[in-house]
């Protein structure tokens, strides 16, 4: 990993999109996109009376339209603007973008079978693996300490998500989950903890 940025937040918050039309279908998104259902944007309002107290004072989001979404919801709320930040968007899916699991194992037999063997390297046909997110995820969190600000709010997805807990010093950040009704605060040196909406 690299080293740490000039200045590090004293709190560092991670949010996830609402539930999309896809996530539903179970359609692998990437870089492709698809519109938060009811549920999703009600997961962003939740989400953004959670954040009320939390004094946060600068929201980054991925360009990609369900993260930018959800994003505005939770600044017009907090009193905020977004700031789109091109690297935070989802690790790129490549071929299987679109693609439901039985699809892609009739198109790449074994293929989901070796990226759960090499997780972190695998990469997706024509697209980006894990390790490719996390040099994404490190020019953020430079780009988030050269801001100055003390509480950021990170609007992304989850496969991009574990990258930034990653450099953020979290443990098994490969294998942490990020429901869209959940807000990760993280302190200095990786500790995680998770704020949920769920009513």
């Amino acid at each position: 990993m690299a080293g740490n940025p000039r200045h590090s937040p004293g709190l560092t918050y991670l949010a996830r999109h609402g539930q999309t039309e896809w996530n539903v279908a179970g359609r692998r998104q990437g870089r492709l996109d698809s519109p938060l259902t009811p549920l999703g944007l009600e997961q962003a309002h939740r989400n953004a009376q959670l954040l009320a107290g939390e004094g946060i004072d600068a929201i980054f989001a991925s360009p990609l339209d369900r993260a930018r979404r959800t994003a505005s919801i939770i600044a017009s709320e907090l009193g905020l603007t977004v700031e789109v930040v091109d690297d935070l968007a989802e690790i790129d899916h490549g071929l299987w973008s679109g693609l439901e699991s039985g699809q892609i194992d009739a198109r790449w037999p074994g293929q989901r079978d070796a990226r759960e063997r090499e997780k972190y390297t695998y990469r997706f046909p024509e697209g980006e693996s894990y390790a490719d997110g996390e040099v994404r995820a490190g020019r953020v969190l430079e780009e988030v300490g050269r801001s100055g600000v003390r509480r950021p709010l990170l609007v992304s997805h989850e496969m991009i998500g574990r990258m930034l807990l990653r450099r953020l010093g979290v443990p098994d950040a490969l294998g942490t989950r990020q429901p869209s009704d959940v807000v990760y605060r993280v302190r200095a040196g990786g500790v995680l903890e998770g704020l949920s909406s769920s009513g």
